[in-house]
């Protein structure tokens, strides 16, 4: 066995560096590890020296990797190619269309670390037409409240929680905790920045998909992107510009949809004008989902066909069941992934959440999201605390402001709306997720240590997982409540349940 180091991310201005010591040098460039890796299944050669030949010569590793990646269309290759992106003075508006793509990497400005200073972004659509000056009177007015919830939530948090206070390790959460509750109240165009790390054939999917994009920010990040990349990996990223599919698809769909809901009122109940309790719903789930985690398991532990291991599974009475669950389950950690089996099974949520929830919920990128625009008539999520120090009025004050802003937005430039909405403000979000990546949730967001709003929003995910698969689901919990759970579960002559 021989493994070696085919090479690894540099900050660009340490290449920029070399290449002003060495100009004639033209090897730094991540091409030749797509070029050298695209002939592996065709050459005998070790992949060592398929890279040593790519540096040697750059121009013809480029011809190579446009024609395997484009000609033959193996767009894997371009995989290879992996570039790290800082992002700076974008909205949080757009960071949710960023995000969108799952096979990427994001480290994003915390609004729960960071202190806000009042930056935000004036979308071109609204820039020097008559929204202006409200667009930003009423932003600054939601910036003067986050300062002021900001100085009231941070006596009352520490005194809440004196015996954390007490520990200097603990004020620094605290704080946290303070700015979190503090930031429902800032709008969507606030700025921010993130770093990124994407290959390059994701690259040039978020190259096109935004080019597409309604929204000018979207377009002008998109410019900027490619601007920044384009001269690294030519032989890599070619279609970049918006297509039919991109820009009219989502717009045709809306009018579609327009008919046929004007063919269908009649057969259509009104939508429940009561939010309040409507949170999580569980609108599918693979049906016997637990038997096809069962008939998983069996599967990769025999060499049995499929069809057989569902009906071992479906023959099985319950205590059966159960042991074979816990088998599956018995030496995990709190820090281990269930096994992939637990795959497949599925559960299709709808949730109605603020955009700070959302904010960390589009990070679970191995879930299938889709959501609405957010909509003022869905509410606004309001933190505990800020009622707690009495501020609530003054809250809802700003919501009803910005909300009367929104509409005088939307009656003349529709698409920049959305910006002026605060993290408070909701929208309808579709989630599919699979078991296992309901484990992974619930590890991380049902824990005593996540931010309130998604924490409550993830119980009530695996409150109703378990309804619908309690054996599969049997050990999902946060990490806090981990150790006391598996004891419950694990217990000598305990029956499942117990």
């Amino acid at each position: 066995m021989k493994i070696i180091l085919a090479g690894y991310n540099l900050d660009f201005e340490t290449i920029r560096e070399f290449q002003e010591l060495r100009p004639e040098a033209k090897i730094l460039t991540p091409e030749t590890i797509s070029a050298a890796y695209a002939r592996i299944s065709r050459s005998p050669k070790p992949v060592d020296e398929l890279r040593a030949a790519a540096r040697q010569d750059v121009e013809r590793a480029r011809l190579s990797n446009k024609n395997i990646v484009f000609e033959m269309g193996h767009s894997s290759v371009a995989e290879h190619a992996v570039f790290n992106i800082d992002v700076l003075g974008v909205s949080r508006l757009l960071v949710e269309e960023i995000e969108k793509f799952r096979l990427c990497s994001y480290t994003e400005k915390s609004q729960r670390y960071v202190r806000l200073k009042d930056d935000f972004v004036i979308p071109e659509e609204i820039r020097e037409t008559s929204m202006e000056g409200p667009f930003v009177d009423i932003i600054r007015k939601q910036n003067r409240l986050y300062h002021e919830l900001f100085e009231k939530l941070k006596p009352h948090i520490f005194e809440k929680h004196k015996d954390l206070a007490a520990d200097p390790a603990s004020r620094s959460m605290l704080e946290g905790w303070a700015k979190e509750d503090a930031r429902y109240v800032i709008s969507l165009a606030t700025e921010t920045q993130l770093g990124m790390t994407i290959n390059a054939r994701n690259l040039e999917l978020m190259l096109r998909r935004l080019a597409a994009h309604p929204l000018a920010e979207a377009k002008e990040y998109s410019r900027k992107l490619y601007e920044a990349t384009k001269d690294t990996t030519p032989s890599l990223i070619r279609y970049t510009e918006a297509t039919d599919y991109d820009c009219l698809t989502r717009r045709n769909l809306r009018d579609e949809l327009s008919t046929l809901m004007r063919q269908s009122e009649h057969k259509i109940a009104p939508p429940p004008t009561d939010l309040s309790g409507q949170y999580v719903s569980l609108v599918y789930a693979t049906p016997d989902g637990d038997d096809r985690i069962m008939a998983s398991l069996i599967h990769s532990s025999s060499d049995l066909p499929m069809s057989r291991c569902l009906q071992m599974v479906s023959s099985m009475n319950r205590r059966e069941k159960e042991s074979l669950i816990r088998t599956a389950l018995k030496h995990i950690k709190s820090y281990d992934p269930v096994l992939r089996e637990f795959e497949n099974a599925e559960l299709h949520f709808e949730l109605l959440i603020s955009a700070s929830c959302f904010a960390q919920m589009k990070r679970h990128r191995m879930a299938t999201i889709t959501c609405q625009d957010y909509d003022p008539a869905l509410g606004a999520t309001v933190p505990p605390a800020v009622s707690e120090i009495g501020m609530y009025d003054a809250f809802m004050e700003i919501v009803a402001e910005t909300e009367k802003t929104y509409d005088q937005i939307k009656e003349l430039i529709p698409l920049a709306a959305g910006y002026i909405l605060t993290n408070a403000h909701r929208r309808r979000v579709s989630m599919k997720i699979n078991v296992r990546e309901l484990y992974h949730i619930a590890r991380l967001r049902a824990d005593t240590h996540a931010q309130w709003d998604i924490r409550k929003t993830a119980e009530e995910m695996v409150k109703l997982g378990k309804k619908s698969m309690p054996l599969a689901l049997m050990l999902a919990t946060g990490k806090d409540g981990f150790t006391s759970l598996y004891t419950r579960v694990f217990a000598a002559g305990a029956g499942f349940g117990q």
